[in-house]
């Protein structure tokens, strides 16, 4: 669920497309959930969308190097 920067990289570009399009509707999932009933540990949601940012800055800086 909560990558890290290298592990992101070593991920090919097709397959990190879909991670980040799972990954993003887990996190409206999650935060949906949270606003019902409250989450055991309502910091996963910051790690999240953390982690959805960092994938979201290798497939641009990728797409960037393509160019």
């Amino acid at each position: 669920m909560f990558m890290k920067i290298a592990e992101i990289r070593e991920i090919n570009t097709k397959e990190l497309v879909e991670r980040i399009e799972a990954e993003v509707a887990g996190y409206n999932q999650m935060v949906l959930n949270h606003s019902i009933s409250p989450l055991d540990n309502p910091a996963q949601i910051k790690q999240l969308r953390r982690t959805i940012a960092r994938m979201k800055s290798e497939l641009r800086q990728r797409e960037l190097n393509n160019k």
